[in-house]
């Protein structure tokens, strides 16, 4: 939803009503992960998108059913083998989609949850997808939302709170736990708060999306190459900083694109960085100077960060581990660097070496092979992240099965 909060948060502030579509669940070769959004406005006005347009139509008239109805529901779509054509993913897998209208002022939870993510603010947007007595019955939760952050909670999951209470306490301490981590996925929970299979009667199944501020990407060293990482850092939705000691060559004039530039050692600028740096962080190291790159990989590969490249050749790569081995780290340690830099794509040029180098940390974000997908008939998506239940976005949705769609 965060790609299009700008919009959600016009329409709320102008009172109009709309229906968000929101992916909670996919399986093979879904094309959008769990998070992804597409909502509709009272007009007919759609922004956003949950399929990359294999189900976008189908998706639209749920919206605007929804907008009629007042209620939220949850729907699958999956392919047809016998009917290729038929509303589903005709590039296969299975895509849960949950449809959920909203009324500007009618609930606290969304409302503050839509704010917070059209502001910047970090916040875990709870919302139930599937429980007993569904949605507007006698006791149905579907369609409650609480919005979590670090501090606070907003909205409710029943107007009697007695009735839900552990429940409540028990999503709000889950989805805490998730917006710390930047984790986006399912919960599955019985009445009382305790965890649930997934597929136990009596549960309910909450949908938590964690919006927190971008990851980042830190590039050592102001050179040419540094400039072609930074657009396609960008690119891939990433807070970019280049770091290099040399003033003359780390101006906001070089690196135009870049979210910030320092002049600072990378070394000292990494240290001062400890309280902003977490598991989505990417340490790109391009300066293949010793004076500069030692220091900076002593502290950077014993920090719990996603990735360390650097640059150099592969002499380079064997004296600088030398190196790093004579300053006490451990080869546990120096497994985790990626060095020489990126994946063989006989890359020559800064932009063919961006992209080698962006390559590499999707592979190693996502859990890809680097193996042409010709090359093999396994799945072409195998994020990482899609695995148990809490956090994944995999399988179908504990608690009442969504409808069907040529599955």
């Amino acid at each position: 939803m965060q790609d299009i909060a700008e919009q959600l948060r016009a329409w709320h502030a102008s009172g109009r009503s709309f229906a968000v579509a929101t992916v909670v669940g996919v399986s093979g070769s879904a094309p959008r992960d769990p998070g992804a959004a597409l909502a509709v406005d009272a007009d007919g006005e759609a922004v956003g998108s949950v399929s990359g347009g294999c189900v976008e139509g189908a998706v639209y008239e749920l919206c605007r059913a929804a907008l009629v109805s007042g209620e939220p529901v949850l729907e699958r779509f999956g392919y047809s083998d016998e009917d290729a054509f038929a509303v589903g993913l005709t590039c296969g897998g299975v895509l849960d989609v949950f449809v959920q209208p909203v009324v500007p002022g009618a609930d606290a939870g969304l409302d503050t949850g839509i704010a917070h993510i059209a502001a910047g603010t970090p916040v875990a947007l709870v919302r139930v997808i599937a429980g007993p007595g569904g949605a507007g019955g006698p006791g149905g939760l579907v369609g409650a939302t609480l919005a979590v952050t670090a501090d606070g909670v907003a909205g409710a999951l029943s107007p009697t709170p007695s009735t839900v209470g552990a429940l409540e306490r028990a999503i709000v301490v889950r989805a805490r736990a998730m917006l710390e981590a930047g984790r986006t996925g399912r919960l599955v929970l019985g009445l009382d708060g305790r965890p649930c299979d997934e597929h136990g009667r009596g549960t309910v199944t909450c949908f938590v999306e964690s919006y927190v501020p971008a990851p980042r990407m830190l590039v050592f060293g102001a050179i040419d190459f540094a400039a072609a990482v930074v657009r396609i850092g960008k690119f891939l939705g990433y807070h970019v900083t280049v770091c290099d000691a040399r003033p003359v060559f780390a101006t906001a004039r070089r690196f135009p694109e870049a979210d910030e530039v320092v002049v600072d050692w990378p070394h000292r600028y990494l240290d001062s960085q400890l309280g902003r740096i977490d598991g989505r962080t990417v340490l790109c190291v391009l300066t293949h100077d010793a004076k500069f790159d030692i220091p900076l990989l002593e502290r950077a590969l014993r920090l719990p960060v996603g990735y360390v490249g650097a640059m150099g050749s592969r002499r380079t790569h064997r004296d600088r581990a030398a190196r790093l081995r004579e300053a006490g780290l451990t080869e546990a340690e120096l497994a985790r660097l990626r060095s020489p830099i990126g994946l063989d794509l006989g890359s020559r040029t800064p932009e063919e070496t961006a992209v080698s180098v962006a390559a590499e940390i999707v592979a190693h974000r996502r859990g890809g092979s680097c193996l042409p997908l010709s090359a093999s008939d396994g799945p072409i998506h195998h994020d990482l992240s899609r695995t148990g239940t809490e956090g994944d976005g995999g399988g179908a949705a504990g608690g009442p099965a969504p409808r069907t769609h040529a599955a």
